[in-house]
């Protein structure tokens, strides 16, 4: 196996720059607290972790295709490429085409990107992502963030991460409060 993890950090930030080298990071420090004590493959979700995204970046992205589905095909392609065993490239596989689905039927891996994906657009650091997208449309990033805020703690399995969640959903309610306040009640 060839598997060069100094190379996929690499590539993520080169091509997911910044935000996706970060993006990667954040989920694998979360990773860690929701999955403390739970057995799962750490190799698999840490090159998951890496791989998740890149269907969403320059030279991958893909017009109308979406990212989740591109970043799957992309991961084949590399994990194939680098000779990958089979049982450990499926389970990458699994993970990265699961990471923005609901439902419980999948790996503890899939499972644990899952939750942490989902935590990453929790709290001030969602909202404050979901502004950074659209700095110059807040009315779009109010809306998106008030739609992360209702739609992504239902889709989290582990007991860790529902914990987590409702304490970044309590952080938002307030930061979303207090912006509402300030903008005299305009959102």
């Amino acid at each position: 196996m060839n598997m060069d993890k100094p190379e996929i950090e690499n590539l993520t930030e080169q091509r997911g720059g910044e935000w996706g080298i970060n993006h990667t990071r954040r989920l694998l420090k979360l990773v860690e607290q929701i999955g403390a004590g739970l057995q799962y493959n750490q190799e698999a979700v840490w090159i998951a972790a890496h791989l998740h995204d890149w269907g969403a970046y320059a030279p991958w992205a893909q017009k109308g295709v979406d990212h989740v589905v591109r970043s799957t095909q992309v991961a084949e392609d590399y994990l194939t490429a680098h000779d990958c065993p089979a049982d450990l490239k499926a389970l990458i596989l699994e993970c990265v085409a699961l990471h923005h689905t609901a439902g419980s039927e999948r790996s503890p891996e899939a499972t644990l990107l899952r939750d942490a994906d989902g935590l990453d657009f929790l709290g001030v650091v969602g909202v404050l992502r979901d502004i950074s997208k659209n700095p110059r449309d807040l009315r779009l990033a109010y809306e998106q963030v008030k739609k992360r805020r209702a739609t992504v703690p239902p889709m989290l399995q582990l007991a860790a991460s529902q914990a987590m969640a409702a304490e970044r959903v309590q952080r938002m309610d307030q930061l979303l409060k207090d912006f509402e306040a300030e903008t005299f009640g305009l959102f």
